[in-house]
């Protein structure tokens, strides 16, 4: 039985964890959340998005 969840239901929950159980300041999710569009608008884009990719691929087991 195959499970997809997109990374963002993933990462959501592990923001969630953190501060529910980690005592993590919901601020602190929200600057890192807005760190990362911020990113997600410079040249390391395409490095990120490649990286993220691949580690799904090692994850999955599907990787080349």
């Amino acid at each position: 039985m195959t499970i997809s969840l997109p990374l963002v239901v993933v990462l959501g929950l592990f923001a969630w964890g953190a501060v529910k159980f980690l005592g993590v300041r919901v601020w602190v999710v929200v600057l890192i959340a807005l760190f990362g569009f911020w990113l997600s608008r410079t040249f390391l884009a395409p490095a990120i998005e490649s990286g993220t990719r691949t580690g799904v691929d090692v994850i999955n087991g599907s990787h080349d």
